[in-house]
């Protein structure tokens, strides 16, 4: 768990570097805080298969791991269709294209305004 606000910025931000190494798609960072208490980021993505997801979410674990920080609670990694890595400050949505499309994330948390995210 991260708590100072600009150290919980940068573990997204590095979770998104991991991503695009992983070659994940269409990473999309939401700023929740005033929207809901239950996070203060989404980051969302999407793998190009099962096997891809579960790699992709793989890597952020080992990434952020690296860096002292431990998921509290992972979801969905043995199937790989979603994926839903919490590290409590932030929440980390890795899906397969239909159910992205399906469950419209971005949508349904669309007064989250989108975070900057470093390039792939």
């Amino acid at each position: 768990m991260v708590t100072a606000p600009a150290d919980v910025l940068r573990a997204v931000r590095r979770a998104a570097v991991a991503l695009g190494d992983a070659k994940a798609q269409d990473v999309v960072c939401l700023d929740l805080r005033g929207v809901t208490d239950m996070a203060d980021y989404f980051l969302v993505a999407s793998g190009t298969s099962d096997t891809h997801v579960r790699s992709s979410a793989q890597r952020v674990v080992d990434a952020l791991s690296a860096e002292g920080l431990k998921v509290q609670s992972v979801e969905g990694l043995e199937q790989g269709r979603w994926v839903l890595l919490d590290y409590v400050d932030f929440v980390v949505h890795l899906f397969h294209p239909t159910l992205r499309q399906f469950y419209q994330l971005e949508r349904l948390w669309g007064d989250a305004p989108a975070v900057s995210l470093p390039a792939a």
